[in-house]
């Protein structure tokens, strides 16, 4: 009976490494299947003229995505500086103080509304309180849509990754005097400050390559501008509207667009892993 129940147990552990082994494979298949299809048709146009120059003109030749770039990277900072400290401290107050309080349950409730949220209607609402209001699209507005969306995902994961911190340290950080505020900011902030990078890291994967609540907010802006209170070119509808034209110099710049936002997001995950393994080691 114990070698039917040893070979049954065998079985059971070969075909669940066989199913894990197999979506692994798909995984990375789905991945590499990705990065083929973009390096494949965006790398003909990635070139010095895609940062150099400006969005073309229907039907000419030439051009580069600079307006774009720059919009992108102008909303996306403007995201990170508002969202990383909103998120970050809420998550250490839900984690640290939000136990048997009715406003964190609240909180943890509205949160995870916001990141089941579809994406476009975050940005109608940001397009019915301000662009409705001012009377212009602008770039300030795309980047309150993108907080509404980058909050949310600060918010859980710190919140998430504080709790797997040991009680213990915290105990002993009370121990030698420390006031709750030091023990929840330099001790366990700090501990969890793998999962925080994490967060903010997937945070800003999801920004970079947001078009619908752009659509409503950032609209698009054919000439270079860094004026964050007028339509802003930005890399999404760029890409959006350049993939659905018919001409081939527009499809080529959007598929170059797209190689672009995957290849910032995987070297900024690659330096940021790689800066938090060398703290640690020193």
């Amino acid at each position: 009976m114990n070698q039917n129940l040893y070979r049954r147990r065998k079985l059971v552990n070969r075909l669940g490494l066989m199913l894990s082994m197999f979506a692994m494979v798909l995984g990375l298949f789905v991945l590499l299947s990705i990065l083929f299809t973009l390096f494949k048709n965006g790398l003909s146009s990635f070139d010095l003229a895609l940062f150099t120059q400006s969005t073309p003109a229907p039907g000419s030749e030439g051009g580069g995505l600079a307006n774009a770039i720059v919009g992108s990277l102008m909303m996306v900072v403007v995201t990170t500086l508002i969202s990383t400290p909103i998120g970050v401290f809420a998550g250490v107050y839900l984690a640290e103080f939000g136990d048997n309080n009715k406003v964190a349950a609240i909180t943890r409730f509205v949160t995870d509304i916001m990141l089941s949220a579809p994406s476009i209607v975050l940005g109608l609402f940001i397009y019915a309180i301000y662009v409705a209001q001012v009377r212009h699209f602008s770039g300030w507005a795309g980047s309150f849509a993108l907080c509404l969306i980058a909050i949310p995902v600060v918010v859980r994961t710190t919140e998430n990754m504080l709790r797997l911190v040991p009680g213990s340290l915290r105990e002993a950080a009370f121990a030698l005097g420390s006031p709750r505020w030091k023990v929840s900011t330099f001790v366990t902030l700090r501990a969890a400050r793998a999962g925080v990078i994490t967060g903010l890291m997937l945070a800003l994967a999801r920004i970079s390559g947001e078009t619908a609540p752009l659509l409503f907010t950032a609209l698009n802006n054919q000439f270079f501008s860094t004026n964050m209170n007028e339509p802003m070119a930005n890399l999404p509808v760029v890409i959006f509207q350049f993939a659905m034209s018919p001409y081939d110099n527009w499809i080529g710049l959007a598929w170059a667009g797209a190689l672009l936002i995957t290849l910032t997001v995987l070297v900024l995950n690659i330096v940021a892993r790689v800066l938090f393994r060398d703290k640690v080691a020193g």
